[in-house]
């Protein structure tokens, strides 16, 4: 079986690099003020790694976010005691409609299952909060941003590529666990959500494609 380490300790690199990038490109397309309530919908219940829950980590004004995840939120409020947390799945948000001046979620709707179910998440991202910001991989970068590895996701079928991910040990990763959007997939989806005026700026990387970003803002 090949040794795919190398790839691997890039990816977590750039993993890394693109989430503080992103972070940044936030702040500065979005330009949050301190009185701007903030919805994050997909917190990490558990933290594998330093980047996880970043913008809880750095944003300057924690007391106006309210994050909502599934699962047990326990360990979560006690990271982060001057966060508000609901446990919410996000196709179902139990909000107001505007509820919240700024709508987050970071590489989540690839997670929430098929095409319908990711249709909900973004109808409900888009419900609740007067601007919205959302980033999702590119389904076509040459590493699998998830697994860290290059290029098979591309040419395999998803049941060799699930096949092969259970035999180096990463059947996490396998079945509804992620359903990756292209370029294509994802304006489709936007379209449907009733999401007209919108910017989508592509993140690159070594000039690929790496992740996608979404910001709208209601009339």
């Amino acid at each position: 079986m090949p040794n795919f380490h190398p790839f691997q300790s890039l990816a977590y690199a750039i993993s890394a690099r693109n989430r503080k990038k992103k972070y940044a490109e936030f702040l500065s397309l979005v330009q949050p003020m301190e009185k701007d309530t903030l919805l994050d919908v997909g917190v990490n219940t558990e933290e594998y790694s330093p980047t996880d829950n970043f913008l809880e980590k750095h944003y300057p004004y924690p007391e106006k976010i309210t994050a909502a995840g599934m699962g047990d939120l326990q360990n979560f409020r006690t990271r982060y005691p001057s966060i508000r947390s609901r446990e919410a799945d996000g196709r179902a948000l139990p909000f107001a409609d505007n509820a919240f001046d700024i709508a987050y979620s970071n590489a989540v709707i690839e997670h929430v299952g098929s095409t319908d179910e990711q249709l909900r998440f973004l109808s409900e991202l888009y419900r609740v909060g007067r601007r919205g910001y959302l980033t999702t991989p590119n389904r076509f970068f040459p590493i699998e941003i998830h697994t860290r590895i290059p290029l098979l996701h591309l040419v395999l079928s998803k049941k060799k590529f699930d096949a092969f991910l259970s035999h180096i040990g990463k059947t996490w990763a396998t079945g509804d666990y992620m359903r990756l959007l292209s370029e294509r997939e994802l304006r489709t989806l936007l379209k449907k959500a009733g999401i007209a005026d919108y910017t989508l700026v592509k993140n690159r990387f070594l000039g690929f494609p790496m992740t996608f970003t979404i910001v709208w803002k209601k009339a």
